[in-house]
């Protein structure tokens, strides 16, 4: 495994390079993750692809410096860049959980240049109607910012929808992991507007795989209820080539399992 910064504008990118395959995959993490969390996949993933995973905008030890949110058509720039220094035309593209949005983003701006979408525990299959109102609007934004220094309402309301039955126990744990701290909070808030943007129409891109014939892997954990199978059901419509894997997991689907899966599945 190599490091590598990709200068870009203002900022730098960095990246981290596993395997010695023909076939280029990139990877995109998840939220609070990094280039590295893709590691596990180099032992069984390394002799087919060279596998390229980088840190997104605020996450470990890539520098945005733009004083302005992280753009849709930046993102193709930063993977334009990518197959302009590892020589290729066409790209395999893995997304997991976070990285599963950003990557529906990159489908709707180079359809054709992707040999096959990989997508684990995925998000943007599904629109959080909290994350919308959050960063989609502006009285949603200023609560965000508001709760991220006063979080008592949101720990009151938390709580409330859980003893109504209106969360389970998984997405209870899963929100209080994430905003139990004031440095967490602060994250959540820095990326979740950061990345607002990001937002990938569903519909757009499934006719967009089926125009370029992109055969889609959506790989999920069977006990995941933040971000569960029945998502990739409803996404898969036909129109596309495409597969479900579920596996014996939770949300936590990066191992050297996910990678064989993959390999056998291509």
């Amino acid at each position: 495994m190599s490091d590598f910064f990709l200068p870009y504008l203002n900022s730098a990118f960095h990246g981290i390079v596993m395997g010695s395959g023909q076939k280029l995959l990139i990877c995109l993490h998840g939220f609070g993750e990094s280039a590295k969390h893709f590691a596990p996949l180099e032992s069984t993933l390394g002799d087919t692809f060279t596998l390229v995973a980088i840190d997104m905008p605020l996450h470990d030890k890539t520098i945005w410096k733009e004083n302005r949110v992280f753009e849709k058509s930046d993102l193709g720039a930063i993977v334009d860049l990518l197959l302009e220094k590892f020589g290729k035309d066409k790209f395999s593209l893995l997304g997991y959980s976070m990285g599963g949005r950003l990557a529906l983003c990159l489908v709707e701006l180079m359809p054709e240049r992707i040999d096959e979408l990989i997508m684990a525990a995925p998000d943007g299959l599904k629109n959080n109607p909290w994350h919308m109102f959050v960063t989609q609007t502006a009285v949603g934004n200023w609560l965000f910012r508001y709760n991220t220094d006063h979080p008592f309402f949101f720990f009151t309301l938390l709580n409330t929808w859980k003893r109504l039955g209106l969360l389970n126990q998984s997405v209870y744990k899963f929100a209080l992991h994430r905003m139990n701290e004031p440095v967490k909070r602060q994250l959540v808030y820095n990326v979740w507007t950061n990345l607002r943007r990001m937002m990938p129409d569903k519909e757009n891109c499934k006719q967009l795989l089926a125009k370029y014939n992109v055969f889609t892997l959506l790989v999920f954990g069977k006990y995941d209820r933040v971000i569960p199978p029945i998502l990739g059901t409803r996404f898969i419509d036909g129109t596309f080539p495409a597969k479900i894997v579920v596996m014996d997991k939770g949300h936590q689907l990066i191992s050297a399992e996910l990678g064989l899966i993959i390999k056998n599945n291509l």
